[in-house]
């Protein structure tokens, strides 16, 4: 007879955090499928959500406490065993050289763990650790800064108000395939043709013709050459009256330095950088301005390129100019529901700049400093040396530039432990590899960027499934190594908004837990209950009373500006210094690199692109989405192909000045001349058999980790634009 039950929650493989309903027999996971009573997401749910339940029942999945010996080979041991080494090697390397020897490195699916993240923030700031990175640097932090630069905090992302907009103009995000980045709006695809339903617009800048593109208007553009197409857009939308004085005026100050900068680049002498031509800039700059509403946007294409921070500056600019930002179908601010973000950038903890690195003298970004440095900060000797380093989701070797030297550099390490549910190409370097639960086995709350909603929402979930084998939640491994090592997890300064609720349960004898924490910031937050004094507000019982997540009000709100700009008069700067000497840089280049900027000897740029079916490095592993002809393969234009004498289905070689490698080719006019398009997180050599079977190659090999080539005010690494040339492959 069977005892299958059925359980509401969501999926945390990307930020849409889709409505799923798995089914469980005997505590192992039957199957997923999509929620249909789920308010946003109604019954809608991408492949790899539903694929997910072959990552839970993983065979090559990590079950039990590993460690290294001394052949190279892992063996099964207690956790006691592993932590009580893991703790003494750690206290050694704290005691003789203080928080300045210890790292951590943060992968992306720890933006979906509040747990996670939270507890190993605190352990690092308890032990003063001075080395914490992140996929950001490979992702978002230049919009971070841009966001710090423009309103004073960095955590403020604002988004598109898709539901009620009438334009919108997307640089470099596919949300046909990524679901949405920086915005939570899990039928994204359906908002965007409902815009157009409507009579409105959505135009795609992009050198690929996306999935997006397909489906909507597509400006083809150059590589890396958003920030001259911006300014030209702005150069159109000042010369031609096309400004709101008043919006500019009430909200923003500074506008001087754009005006000016923008003076510089009409269409007709950016054209030969963006290859757009002037014409299609000018009517693009009339048509978004004289919209009824628009709204700019942009993610990771427009990230990634050699002036990331000053892309994502203009775009909000270019909003704010046509008086659309904050203000309905417009640019919108975030509010969040939980108020982590806003509560740690009051208190001064989500800096920039406050501190910088060892290697390059890159400043923190939220005391986050880029991952392509780790290497040189583990080989570099002398004070403030990576001796120690805890990974806990992450997959470094194939995410950030040169991971070979990444590779080198963790083998001199004191000491590498890795949080994760597989031995991956980087941990399988590791001294211990400590098995994680995955977000079916523990409870969670929405945490980074669920602020950023058309439509606010809000749905926790408690675990669907008993941890398998002797996985653990991170946050309770980091507490108990705090403990092995005779630490308190609390302290003061920069996390001190944290440690005040704590200490406040801890005086009522409650366990300081991260739940405990997330429902008192629940209850104080814009919908909470205020502890009873607000009825029908948000606490502890709504997950259970709204399994499936409550709407919280028909459209994201406006006229939030002067609540949540922090600088001073509560205005949006516009002439920051960072932002000028970044646009002395760009006019710079513009006169050296000659008309286009091109190289002879590298004159193909390469961009990176999304795969529907892949997440990043980890769930290639799966039958399901590997099934069919499923393989790693580089987007080559026709004329490039024929010029470099490869052919569809066949091999290239592609060659940079930092690296070359070999990979599939499928020959299409979806890229531009110039432009080849390759996918990232493949050429796995890790302890996943299927993943290792697949053909592939890490893209990555191509890009420079030499600080020198890294965006300058975010440390961002040059993923998008890099400079090759084309080989027939071997």
């Amino acid at each position: 007879m069977s005892t299958a039950t059925t359980a509401v929650t969501y999926c945390r493989i990307c930020e849409p955090l889709c409505g799923l309903i798995a089914t469980v027999d005997d505590d192992r996971l039957v199957s997923l499928r999509p929620d249909p009573e789920h308010p946003l997401s109604k019954g809608n749910a991408c492949p790899k959500g539903i694929a997910f339940t072959e990552v839970q029942n993983d065979p090559d999945r990590v079950l039990h406490p590993l460690r290294r010996t001394a052949d190279g080979e892992f063996e099964q041991v207690s956790w006691d065993e592993a932590l009580t080494d893991i703790a003494v090697r750690l206290r050694k390397v704290w005691d003789e050289d203080g928080g300045s020897a210890v790292g951590h490195y943060l992968g992306n699916p720890s933006a979906f763990s509040y747990s996670a993240a939270l507890w190993s923030g605190l352990f690092l700031k308890r032990l003063g650790s001075t080395h914490q990175y992140t996929t950001g640097s490979q992702d978002i932090n230049s919009r971070f800064v841009a966001s710090k630069l423009l309103y004073g905090a960095a955590t403020q992302m604002p988004f598109p108000d898709l539901p009620r907009t009438d334009f919108v103009l997307m640089l470099g995000a596919n949300p046909h395939v990524s679901h949405g980045s920086a915005i939570r709006a899990p039928r994204i695809k359906h908002e965007l043709s409902a815009i157009t339903a409507r009579g409105g617009r959505v135009v795609v800048v992009d050198p690929r013709r996306t999935e997006t593109a397909k489906a909507h208007e597509h400006v083809r553009v150059r590589p890396d050459s958003d920030a001259w197409l911006l300014l030209s857009l702005l150069h159109v939308v000042f010369a031609e009256d096309l400004v709101d004085e008043a919006a500019v005026a009430a909200q923003s100050t500074g506008v001087d330095l754009l005006r000016a900068a923008a003076a510089g680049y009409p269409p007709e002498e950016t054209v030969v950088r963006t290859g757009v031509d002037a014409a299609t800039v000018r009517q693009l700059a009339r048509d978004f301005a004289t919209a009824p509403s628009a709204t700019a946007y942009g993610r990771t294409g427009a990230c990634l390129g050699r002036h990331g921070t000053l892309v994502s500056f203009l775009i909000d600019v270019l909003s704010l100019v046509t008086g659309n930002l904050d203000r309905p179908g417009g640019t919108v601010f975030s509010q969040g529901v939980i108020p982590l973000e806003e509560l740690a950038e009051r208190a001064g903890a989500m800096t920039y700049g406050a501190t910088h690195s060892r290697v390059g003298g890159f400043p923190d970004v939220m005391g986050i400093f880029p991952s392509g440095i780790m290497a040189e900060e583990i080989t570099r000797t002398g004070p403030g040396q990576l001796r120690a380093l805890i990974i806990t989701a992450g997959n470094p070797v194939l995410t950030v530039p040169d991971g070979e030297r990444l590779v080198e550099a963790l083998g001199r390490l004191d000491l590498l432990i890795s949080f994760d549910l597989y031995v991956n190409e980087t941990n399988k370097h590791a001294d211990y590899v400590l098995p994680a639960v995955t977000f079916l086995e523990r409870e969670d709350f929405p945490f980074a960027l669920t602020a950023a909603s058309p439509r606010p929402f809000f749905q926790a979930t408690e675990a669907v499934l008993k941890p398998y084998g002797e996985a653990r939640p991170e946050w309770e491994v980091f507490e108990e190594l705090m403990h092995r090592m005779g630490m308190a997890m609390t302290s003061g300064g920069p996390l001190s908004f944290v440690n005040r609720p704590l200490l406040a349960l801890e005086k009522r004898g409650l366990r300081l837990t991260p739940r405990r924490l997330m429902v008192t910031l629940l209850r104080t937050g814009p919908f909470g209950d205020r502890f009873g004094l607000r009825r029908g507000g948000l606490n502890g019982k709504t997950a259970t009373e709204h399994p499936h997540g409550v709407v919280l009000g028909e459209h994201a709100s406006t006229g939030l500006l002067p609540e949540v700009v922090l600088l001073p008069g509560k205005k949006v700067r516009l002439d920051p210094p960072e932002i000028a000497e970044e646009l002395a840089r760009l006019g710079e280049r513009h006169r050296l690199d000659g008309a286009d900027g091109s190289d002879p000897e590298f004159p193909i740029l390469l961009i990176g692109l999304r795969e529907i079916r892949s997440q990043n490095s980890w769930m290639h592993n799966s039958p399901t989405l590997m099934k069919g002809p499923r393989r790693q393969s580089a987007r080559v234009h026709p004329n490039d192909a024929a010029a470099a004498g490869v052919v569809d289905g066949g091999t290239v070689r592609i060659v940079s000045r930092h690296g070359s490698i070999e990979v599939a080719v499928t020959v299409t006019d979806d890229v531009g001349p110039g432009t080849v398009a390759v996918p990232h997180g493949w050429g796995h050599r890790g302890g996943w058999h299927l993943a290792n079977a697949s053909e592939g190659t890490n893209v990555n090999r191509l890009m420079s980790s030499d600080p020198a080539d890294f965006e300058t005010l975010a440390g961002m690494s040059l993923l998008n634009g890099v400079a090759v040339r084309l080989e027939p492959g071997s």
